[in-house]
């Protein structure tokens, strides 16, 4: 009979020990024949040399093991919050969470960041505090902390001797075998959180973490038999083929299948080559090695991916075949499922708002370069690279870690050593009102544009993007003239009056013409652009900046300061309420700030601040527009645009 999967994260806050954690699991249990370290450089889900080299996760592995009649897969996630995007992708894939705490550092601000995300999933959680042996470990404090700085009730399964020291140990408490049902019922409503003390680097308490494991947490039921999966991971094979991460929620998938995917807007088809299981199969990045254990309950098997392999609803493999695949992708054999406990899965995290132009050191590189951010992408559609022009590709980024990652990635993985600029802020554009404009056939400056064009632009609601509307019937103009168009349309509204993306209108076409057998697609493409910008400047654009809504908790005595810094970073304060001994302020500030009053709260609030963003409203720049060269030769002078034109042909 087949073990049943359980798919779990382990989360934690930077230097909890998560990655340690997890090696020590698949160790104890014959996942890998010897113990690997974040130190030396030598654990399976920190397989990236970036990864051993920097000491951190950057992108989510997953590795498994068997207990019993119980196969965990272990997702081993980013701690660092340039990463946050990454640990959302992860969260909705799992069917539990272990969140690991340091005894000694306690509840850290990433620690209540994670623990809301698991809350907010309904996803099981149980607690391991680690460090147990290291000076300053804390156990009864601690528990007070989680109960009320987290605001979990909290049970302790495990007692600890001699804490502090290295000479610490654990006690399973055994007071709650007659209550282990009412517990794992308690857990699966995440009403009570099991806590369990132990050291990753001894293996005391691990035991007790893993018994938990396999009795409290429970695989998510099926709900559904239709197909349906969450492609959460993207890598590369040894050949450079695209290798996508699949969880699949309900149905099943076999070899040389065609299935669809799914993203906003987007549907693709593509047949599925290859299938391996985790933790059966050869794969860089997780665990393969022959487990050499006694015990036959805690071996992993491993076979070869040979045809006719399938997954079933519950479990993770990898998928090959499947070339347009991205992070994020939804996976099925006809259409979406709605039953799915995932289906309606959205991110929680905002997008980027900052941007960093980067150029190659050898200019010959540039296609390679944007090659390079095109395939980085894929594993992280947030990354979002486009040609700006100058020989410079712009990415959108978290912050400045990642910034560093990427141009050490491009190094290593695709051998382009790229420069990257300073982080910028990212802006956009909303209409002020309707405007309108229209141009006939021109001949001027001894350069023709052999069409006419007529354009309205009216704004839209927030989020509904950008809608294209014809007046003109289908059919007046040549297929490839509509389409020259249309696409200009876009194109052209990725920079707006002062550069920035013009975001929710509706454009209409309002005329269109065309003389036979002159006109060419090139004339819409070259006059489309100066339409636009003039509806535009009738209508008026006002730049707009990125909002983040937030919830910050800090001791009452700090109150002042905190006050001050959020004021003069352009904060709006909607409520402050005090609870208990510490106060609650609600509201929201400019994305491109958070980062800044993230750095400087630890300072302010003593440590004890803890900041929950969402993504939130967008609100008019205060002060003059912020504004960004252009890379389409300026439509609204015409000479300009014309010259131009005529450099980009030559």
């Amino acid at each position: 009979m087949s073990p049943r999967i359980l798919n779990l994260g382990i989360l934690a806050h930077v230097d909890a020990g998560k990655t340690s954690l997890t090696e020590r699991l698949l160790f104890e249990h014959g996942a890998v024949a010897t113990l690997g370290s974040v130190d030396a450089g030598t654990t399976r889900t920190d397989s990236g040399e970036l990864e051993r080299e920097r000491g951190i996760t950057i992108r989510s592995a997953v590795a498994s093991f068997v207990v019993d009649d119980l196969r965990v897969n272990l997702i081993d996630t980013p701690g660092h919050p340039d990463f946050i995007a990454e640990v959302e992708r992860a969260l909705s894939v799992l069917d539990g969470a272990v969140l690991v705490l340091s005894a000694v550092e306690g509840v850290q601000a990433q620690s209540r960041v994670l623990m809301r995300s698991l809350r907010r999933l309904g996803l099981p959680t149980l607690i391991f505090v680690n460090k147990i042996d290291r000076t300053g470990a804390r156990t009864g404090e601690l528990l007070a902390d989680l109960r009320g700085k987290l605001g979990l009730d909290v049970v302790a399964m495990n007692e600890v001797r001699d804490v502090g020291t290295r000479a610490a140990r654990t006690v399973p408490d055994g007071a709650f075998d007659e209550l282990r049902e009412l517990l794992v019922e308690q857990t699966s409503a995440g009403l009570i959180h099991p806590v369990f003390f132990g050291s990753a680097l001894t293996g005391h308490g691990v035991g007790e973490l893993t018994a938990g494991i396999a009795s409290l947490l429970r695989p998510r039921p099926v709900t559904s038999a239709d197909t349906h999966g969450r492609i959460f991971a993207i890598e590369r094979g040894a050949g450079g083929e695209k290798v996508a991460y699949l969880r699949l929620f309900s149905g099943q998938v076999r070899e040389r299948q065609r299935v669809t995917l799914h993203r906003p807007g987007t549907r693709i088809t593509g047949r599925i080559t290859g299938i391996s299981m985790i933790g059966t199969d050869d794969h860089p990045g997780t665990t393969n090695e022959t487990s050499t254990s006694e015990e036959p309950s805690k071996r992993i098997s491993a076979h070869k991916n040979t045809g006719g392999h399938k997954l079933t609803a519950g479990t993770i493999g990898r998928i090959r075949g499947l070339s347009g695949a991205r992070v994020g992708d939804t996976l099925s054999t006809n259409s979406p499922s709605t039953d799915s406990p995932k289906a309606d899965h959205t991110e929680q995290f905002s997008p980027p708002s900052l941007e960093s132009l980067v150029h190659p050191v050898r200019p010959d590189d540039q296609a390679r370069l944007h090659a390079a951010l095109l395939s980085l992408a894929d594993e992280d559609p947030l990354i979002r690279a486009r040609v700006v022009g100058g020989g410079e590709t712009s990415v959108l980024l978290y912050g400045a870690v990642q910034r560093e990652v990427l141009a050490e990635r491009l190094i290593r993985d695709f051998g382009v050593e790229a420069v990257f600029g300073e982080i910028r802020p990212v802006y956009f554009e909303r209409l002020c009102a309707a405007g309108a404009a229209e141009v006939e056939f021109e001949k001027q400056g001894g350069s023709d544009f052999w069409a006419t064009v007529g354009l309205r632009v009216e704004p839209a609601a927030a989020g509904s993007g950008v809608r294209l509307v014809r007046e003109d019937e289908w059919g007046a103009l040549p297929r490839a003239f509509h389409k020259a168009t249309e696409e200009t349309i876009q194109k052209t509204l990725e920079q707006g009056m002062y550069g920035w993306q013009v975001l929710d209108c509706t454009v209409t076409v309002t005329r269109t013409g065309y003389k036979s057998p002159i006109s060419t697609a090139a004339d819409f493409r070259g006059l489309t652009p100066i339409v636009v910008l003039r509806a535009l400047q009738d209508a008026g654009t006002r730049v707009h900046e990125p909002c983040q809504a937030f919830e910050l908790e800090i001791p009452a005595g700090v109150l002042s300061g905190v006050l001050g810094k959020l004021l003069n970073l352009g904060a709006e304060i909607s409520q402050s309420a005090e609870r208990g001994p510490s106060w609650v302020l609600d509201g929201e500030m400019p994305a491109r700030l958070v980062h800044e009053f993230t750095a400087a709260l630890p300072g302010l609030s003593h440590g004890e601040g803890a900041l929950w963003t969402r993504p939130g409203a967008d609100r008019p720049v205060r002060g003059p527009a912020p504004t960004r060269a252009r890379l389409d030769g300026n439509p609204l002078n015409r000479e300009e645009y014309l010259r131009f034109l005529a450099g980009r042909r030559h």
